[in-house]
Order: C-alpha cells, then structure tokens, then sequence
C-alpha cells in the first residue's frame, strides 16, 4: 500500500527580490503564527527551511520566543537546522559548506535545543558531486532536494545512495516537482477536490512508478508560506479524496522509513545538474561575477590569513576569541544562499551584499591587524624591525612580499636574498605637526618616506613567524622601469616563453609554440541574472590587442574594441558603438606558471566576455578540480528537441573551483581561477567566462530557456525587474594563473600548484610614520602585560605530503587547535604515526567528536585537535 509521508514546511529565501530586512518583517507575522499553531495543535510539526539563521533573526526581535522554540524542538513539533544559511550548491570553498554546518548545528543545539541533522537543500540550483563527502564530515548521512535530476539517464528512482568521489554515501530523496508539490494554500482547501485530483495525486502518481515506490515523500509549503493550520483535519479531508493514504510526517522520520524499510536502494555518483523536471541555471556561475570573486576573496581571506593568525596569536596570548571568528563567518555565509551568490537579485539587494561584504572584510582586517600589533608589541619590535607570518603548517622557502615604510630606499634586509621593489608611494615632507607626548600637546616636522612593496627571497618557520632586521645600505633599491610601447615584445623565463608579435599573444612552452594561445572573446547576452542566453545571428568575435610595454619580467596587453553599446544595438539599422578599453598583464610565478591580471574598462551593456586559451593538443579530456576532488567532464550530445526533454538548454557550460585543465599524454595545459568559476571546452580550446552582463532581473523565452520568466516576473501581477548594477560598468579586473606543461596532468602536482597560487605574504612592521598603514593601528594600545617570546616561533610542521585545508581555533575548546587536512588523489593517504600516537593530538569530526581513523581516503577531508603545548598562550 503506497504511503504518503506529508512535511508542512516555509521555503525562506534571506533575499531575492526583497531583502533580508523585508523577510524579517515577513517572518514576524509567518513564525510566530507556526508557533502559535504547533502550541494549539500539538500533533502538527512544522520545518523552519532547514537554516538557524532565519531563527536567530527572528529571535532578535522576539527575545521572548527562545523558550517556546526549544520547547517545539524538544517535542518534535518543529525543525531547524542543519545549515547556518541554506548554501549554493556549486560555487562556494568545500570549507565553506562545512563552516556552514558546523554553525548552524553548533547554534540550534546551543540556542534552539536540537538540530535537524538532514541535509535539506529545497532550491538550491544544482549540485557538486561532492556534497555527500561535504555532508558526512558532521555526520550527516541524508540529502532531501528537489532539483538536478534526470530518471532516464541518472537514475531510476527518486530515492537512492548519493556516493561522493571519497564513496562515503547520503539516502537521497528528491522531490521531483518542488518544494511547493503538496502546497495547500487557503484556495487549495476551498477546492480540494480540484486540488487532490488534478495536482496531489498526479504527483504521488509519478513518484510510485518510478521504481515502483511505496513511501512518498510530500513536501507542502512554498516561499514565506504560512503553516497550515489544523492540519490534521486537513489532511482527514484530504484522505477521503485521494486514491493514496496521506499522514503527518517530517524529513528525520520519513529518512528513517528510507533507511529502515528499504533494504537495496540503487545508487549514484555525479554531480545532479540536469534541468529535467526543473531549471538549475546552467550558466548561472558568471552572472554579477563580483559577487563571486567578493566572495572567493573573502573565503580565502579567513583561510589563509585570519584563522591560522589567530593560532599564532593565541599561542603567544593575544586572545582573539572564537565567537568573532565565527561572527565573521556568519557574514561571509550569508552571502552564500543560491540566489544571493549566484546573482538572481534585484539591485537593491546587491547593494546590500556589497555591504556585507564591506563589513566583513573591515571585521578580518581588523582582526588581522590586532594579532599582528599585538604580537609586535610583546616582541618590542623596532622601526627597523620587520615580522613576517607563515600561516602554512610547513616551512617555507621562496618569496614573500612585504609592506616597508622607510625615508630611504636605501637599505637591506638580513637573512633575505634577492630583494626588489615591486610598488612605491612617495609621502612628502610636512610640517607643523601635532604630537601627544606626556608633557602635552608638541608640534614637529615631518620627514618625508616611502610605502613600499618589497619582494624578497626568504627562510621562515612553520605556521608562525620570524623577526628580520631592516639595515642601512650603500645601495639604493630599484623599481622595475617600463619600456616604451610596442607592436611586439617578450619576456621569457627558463623553457617558457611569452611573445607578442601582429596583435597575437604567442606561449612557447619547451621549444613548442602555440600561436594565439590567448585571446579575449566576446559576445552579446540576451539573458537575465539567471542565465545567458545568445542572441539570434550573433557571432562570438575575439577583442584585438594592440601594442605591448614590456618591464624586466612582466607584459602589458593593451588593446580596445568598438561595441555596440546596448542590446538594441546589435540588431539595429542605426546602432550606436562605444570603446571599450582592457589591458592583459602578464608575468611569471616563481614555479613558472603565468600570472594574469585582465583589467576591462566596461563601458557597453549586454554581453559575454570570455578568455579564450588554446591548449596546442588534441583529444584532450577535462579535469574540473572541485569541492574536495577532481571531475572528467566531457561534453554531452544535446538532442535537437531538447526542449521536450527538459526545462532548460542542458548546454555544456560547466563549473569548477580553482582549477580546470586540459590534458592528453603530450601535456596539459590549466587554469587556475581566483573567483571565476565557469568553463566550457571546445575544439581542445578552454574558455574561462569572466563576464556575463544583464539589465533584467528574469525575462521569457529566451533561446536557451523557453517559456516563463525566472524570478516570477511575468507572474500574474509581477512587473518586470530592471537591473541596471547587473551591466557591472566601470572598472572590473580579473586575476589568474596559466600553466602550459608538456607533461600530462597530475593531481598532486596539481593541488602544490593551487596551494601556490592561494600562498599569502603577510607581514608587520612597527613604525609611526604612518599609523594608518594599518587601518587600526591608531586605536590599538599597547598593554601593560609583560610578555616575553621568542623572535622566531613555529607551532607546528608537518610532513610535506599532506594537504591543509584550514587551521583555526577549537570552537569547543580554548586550549586547542583544528586542523582539516584534505586529501584531492586517488590514492589513500595514511597519517603520520608521530600525530595519531601524539597524547595532545585527536582525531574528530568537523563538529570536533572523537572518530577513529588513521588515514584520509581518496577525495576525502580529516580533521585533528590538536592542544597547544603547555609553554603556549
């Protein structure tokens, strides 16, 4: 007999075309009514969308409520939980997606009394192939979604076992048809009949003939959607009507009628990303990129320089607390839901995550500043003394950068080699000066100096610092001079070679020239902020470059191009062109990879701009490094009537995180992004999309997406949303690094190249010239407390072979460390006898429960706790 299992649930979406403070005025009246409801009909259950942070909002609000929620927690009345705020499915650092269970579980058991430990992602568009993997580091062996996937070509069932790359498994549940499948509106039971006939049991219907299911999962809610009230009777009238038999369920108990009641379910590994029964936006990942790489530059931002800071810092005592940390995180994470990262947004609110992110880069600079400032202080460094950090667990051996302020430029620095300026600013002298001093206000002149960047070779210790002294010189350092500007030029470093000669940018990799091995790509976009879509009989044309200025080792690429100005103008009789101007900065890494900065002036609207990159081999296959793994991908056949098929053009436009590669056994060649996040291969050609641009919040019938506007502008009573911010006009620079090799492609060689490409030089000098070098150093006091530490200080190395993905404080224990050590090959990594025999070492979850293991399999993450020693702070 088929049971019907019926989860009353609101889909809260933080922003879309409202904001955040619009849903907290919504959520005033929506849940408070839940809790009213549940206190009055202690047989109903209601799901709060799976995300504490629309709890802790409205809680703001209503201090008073906190008792009644965990009282419904306890009763099993109503869920939260698991995520802090329900994340993007693709775009985000895997780190991210842990952090974001992590502080959502940690907040509802402490706040709320109980998570719901159910990984339920209701809209998300799409999904990484390695959420199950992202999903068992909290122990989390369930997935309860709606979109991604194809019965015919996946999958038979709509419940089966979800493998990651690692093979560590989730029961899936997939709710074909929506959130909203169930949905019983005011309207709905005035017209129940209508509604089970024609609606309800259709649904259920699809469901049991997809291999032949008996328990059927049905959501009912949609977005700010009110509990139903007396659900109950409700579902009584209901059950008089339909041919299937319907009964009060949850998402924990119908995952445990899953997991108990099916012994064999069928299995799957991938990434669900069709657009079968539902739209995922496959070219949603280049839509309002700066959001993107906002964020991209703020996850790595914690990564690799606040949280492992925040270890040295508690090591030596400057005490920055988890809780701010964890505050920063917060900000970070809620600007990670699918329709806030991926773009699909109204102006009003970009603005608003702009803000945020605004707020949370001033709140990790600051932090940064502190540790550093304090660290100085309890080291009694000089003007003439410089700190440089190392927030890697291994020594490090190469060049850093570092910010001098200095009156000459004529100096050295001891135990550093090869010392060169990068940067400089010039601070004339200034007089009549105040100064506070303990006789009172005194005026003084001041010198003139110089901000300098300054690169230099260097020794430092593992995850810590090192003090070097800054000395008097004969000699002054010299700044790079640039050549006038050319039709052709080249630089060149050991068996790699980079020319520009007849508007080409030619690569010479070990004797092996690839002509036009660079190009910039362009197109109209006749799209919307979920998707682009082509514009009818226009062409894809390459951006000319046309003179280069060549320095000691770096190349500027300068070109324009004349572009019609609007969409209008692509296909107008009298169309209006605007210059658009861009420059390509090319140089070279120390490991021989190329460093690319693009700079577009964009000054036209409408349109695709792609880097096109020539990989000089054939029949390539693609290796998408992603969440925690590497992903082949290959283009897939589209049928030509796909529009039967499928609610959206399942075009071959694919996502990665950091990098992406072409490769045969003759070589490979990789990008290595840093905020983009989209890619498409073609004829062994890899095209990076950098910008995707639009005016229009959702528009219909586009060429890859027919029908219906997404974003519900042409629902009845919705008008039409301009996005004017979505053109991203102005200045918009791109950074990445290019790898042209004739050895195939190498996982591990692969991650040293991404862990090269995320190194950080961070670094400290305390002096007064400037005191605003460092945005807080005017306000940050020096401590009565006498300190004594040493001038060099390592925490902890480890073993070269393994892979670190994030160093932080313990949020469960003041006195210790987490590090995640990641493990992106095929083969099983065992960890070092020295760390698991280690007394002060245990190894845990990402929720820091004691687990037993002794090795990271393939594709897999561990995380240690590691105490400090007891010299420590």
């Amino acid at each position: 007999m088929t049971e019907v299992y019926f989860v009353n649930h609101t889909h809260w979406d933080r922003e879309w075309y409202f904001t955040t403070t619009d849903a907290l005025v919504l959520s005033d009246q929506v849940f408070t009514e839940a809790l009213d409801e549940l206190e009055t009909h202690p047989e109903a259950n209601f799901t709060f969308d799976g995300q504490t942070s629309i709890i802790d909002d409205y809680i703001d609000i209503h201090p008073e409520a906190r008792n009644r929620i965990k009282r419904l927690v306890q009763s099993k009345q109503l869920f939260i939980g698991p995520w802090y705020t329900q994340t993007d499915g693709i775009i985000p650092d895997a780190e991210s997606m842990i952090r974001n269970l992590v502080i959502g579980i940690q907040e509802a058991n402490q706040q709320y009394g109980e998570a719901m430990m159910v990984g339920y992602l209701p809209d998300t568009f799409g999904f990484t192939a390695q959420l199950p993997t992202i999903l068992r580091q909290v122990g989390i062996d369930n997935f309860v979604f709606w979109r991604g996937t194809n019965y015919d070509h996946q999958l038979k069932s709509l419940y089966f076992n979800w493998r990651g790359l690692s093979n560590k498994t989730v029961i899936a549940a997939n709710f074909p048809f929506g959130y909203f499948t169930g949905q019983i509106t005011p309207e709905s039971k005035r017209n129940l009949k209508e509604f089970v006939e024609q609606r309800y049991d259709p649904a259920v219907k699809f469901a049991v003939e997809h291999k032949d299911n008996q328990m059927i999962l049905m959501p009912s809610g949609i977005d700010q959607m009110n509990i139903i009230h007396n659900e109950v009777q409700t579902i009584k009238d209901l059950n008089q009507i339909s041919k299937y038999h319907t009964t009060i369920s949850s998402y924990p108990e119908f995952i445990n009628e899953l997991r108990n009641n099916i012994k064999e379910l069928p299995s799957y590994q991938g990434e669900l990303r069709l657009p079968t029964y539902a739209r995922v936006h496959r070219s949603i990942g280049s839509l309002r990129h700066r959001i993107k790489q906002e964020n991209y530059e703020l996850e790595q931002k914690i990564l690799k320089r606040v949280e492992p800071l925040a270890v040295i810092g508690r090591k030596v005592g400057v005490k920055i607390g988890s809780g701010l940390i964890i505050n920063l995180w917060k900000k970070l994470l809620e600007c990670q839901p699918h329709d806030t990262l991926g773009g699909s947004i109204t102006d009003n609110v970009y603005e608003d995550i702009l803000a945020r992110f605004k707020a949370a880069n001033e709140m990790a600079d600051g932090i940064e500043n502190m540790i550093k400032k304090k660290i100085a202080d309890f080291l009694k460094l000089k003007a003439n003394e410089i700190i440089v950090f190392n927030t890697d667990a291994k020594e490090f051996s190469g060049r850093k950068q570092l910010k001098i302020i200095s009156n000459s430029k004529k100096f050295s620095i001891d135990q550093m080699s090869e010392i060169k300026i990068e940067k400089e600013r010039f601070y004339p002298a200034r007089e009549h000066i105040m100064t506070m001093t303990a006789r009172g206000k005194e005026f003084l002149s001041e010198n003139a100096y110089y901000e300098l960047i300054v690169s230099a070779k260097m020794v430092l210790p593992a995850l810590g610092y090192k003090v070097f002294t800054i000395q008097p010189s004969k000699k002054e350092l010299q700044i790079s001079k640039k050549s006038n500007s050319s039709s052709q030029g080249t630089i060149s470093v050991e068996g790699l070679k980079i020319s520009f000669d007849k508007g080409k940018i030619n690569i010479t990799c070990n004797g092996k020239e690839i002509v036009n091995a660079i190009t910039l790509v362009n197109c109209a976009n006749d799209g919307d902020t979920y998707d682009f879509s082509p514009l009818p009989q226009d062409q894809e044309t390459v951006l000319p470059f046309d003179k280069v200025i060549v320095t000691e080792n770096t190349m500027k690429i300068v070109g324009s191009a004349s572009l019609p100005f609007s969409l209008a103008d692509y296909s107008s009789d009298n169309p209006h062109y605007q210059a658009m101007n861009y420059e390509l900065e090319l140089s070279f890494n120390s490991n021989k990879t190329i460093k690319g900065i693009l700079t577009i002036d964009n000054t036209v609207e409408s349109h695709r701009l792609r880097l096109r990159l020539q990989s000089g081999l054939k029949n390539c296959e693609t290796i998408a490094r992603i969440q925690l793994g590497y992903l082949k991908q290959q283009n897939e056949l589209i049928p030509a009537d796909w529009e039967k098929h499928y609610d959206e053009k399942p075009v071959n436009l694919y996502n990665f995180d950091k990098s992406v590669s072409l490769s045969n056994s003759e070589g490979h060649l990789t990008f290595l992004g840093k905020g983009q996040k989209e890619y498409q291969t073609e004829n062994n050609d890899l095209l990076i999309t950098l910008m995707s641009t639009t005016g229009q919040l959702g528009k219909p019938n586009l060429a890859w997406r027919p029908g219906r506007a997404s974003g519900d502008t042409t629902n009845q009573g919705h008008p039409m949303i301009p996005t004017p911010l979505a053109q991203e006009l102005g200045i918009n620079k791109f950074k990445f690094d290019l790898e042209w090799s004739d050895e195939p492609f190498s996982e591990t060689k692969n991650n040293e190249l991404v862990n090269k490409s995320l190194d950080v030089s961070i670094s400290y000098q305390k002096q007064q010239l400037n005191v605003f070098i460092n945005r807080l150093d005017n306000k940050i006091w020096e401590t009565e407390e006498k300190k004594t530490i040493p001038l060099s200080l390592s925490i902890l190395s480890l073993n070269a072979d393994l892979d670190v993905a994030a160093i932080y404080p313990s949020y469960t224990s003041e006195d210790s460390m987490i590090i995640r050590l990641q493990n992106l090959s095929k083969q099983n990594v065992n960890l070092p006898f020295n760390l698991i025999n280690d007394q002060n070492v245990t190894v845990v979850n990402a929720l820091e429960d004691k687990v037993t293991l002794v090795s990271i399999d393939p594709y897999d993450a561990i995380s240690l706790k590691i105490k400090y020693l007891k010299n420590g702070g």
